[in-house]
C-alpha cells in the first residue's frame, strides 16, 4: 500500500484523551515587516494547529452490579469512554508546554492532551 496524503495517518491510533495536531504554518514576518528566524514562533506559550486525529476519550469504570464481584463475571466488558469535544478538522489553540512534538513521515505533529486545548474553532461546512 502506497503512502499518500489521504492515508498516511490511518495507522496512527491516538490513546485516551489526546489529540494529534498539525501546527498551522506560522508567519515568518511580523506586522511591522520584520522577518523572524525559524523557531521564534515555536517558543510562544500558545500555539494553533489543525486536529488530525482524536483519541477515544476519557475511560469510565465498568458498571458492576452490587451482587456480583468483578472477577465472577463471565465475559469481559468493552471499555467505555466519555468522548472528547475536539473533532478532526477543528482549529485548536493549545498550550505549547503540554505538547509532545513528533516527526512522522517527514512532517511535524504535536500530541496534546485535551486539557491543554484552550479553544476550538469548528467550521461546520468543512
Amino acid at each position: 500500500m502506497r503512502v499518500s496524503d489521504k492515508n498516511k495517518l490511518e495507522k496512527i491510533i491516538i490513546v485516551g484523551d489526546r489529540v494529534l495536531i498539525k501546527p498551522k504554518s506560522s508567519r515568518e514576518q511580523t506586522k511591522s515587516g520584520l522577518y523572524l528566524p525559524p523557531g521564534v514562533q515555536e517558543k510562544e506559550k500558545v500555539q494553533e494547529g489543525y486536529i488530525m486525529k482524536v483519541g477515544p476519550g476519557y475511560p469510565i469504570p465498568a458498571d458492576y452490579g452490587f451482587d456480583e464481584e468483578p472477577w465472577e463475571q463471565g465475559e469481559e466488558e468493552a471499555v467505555r469512554y466519555i468522548p472528547l469535544q475536539a473533532k478532526e478538522g477543528d482549529l485548536a489553540i493549545y498550550l505549547q508546554r503540554d505538547a509532545i512534538e513528533i516527526n512522522y513521515l517527514g512532517e511535524k505533529y504535536f500530541i496534546v492532551p485535551q486539557s491543554a486545548v484552550l479553544m476550538l474553532v469548528r467550521e461546520e461546512d468543512l
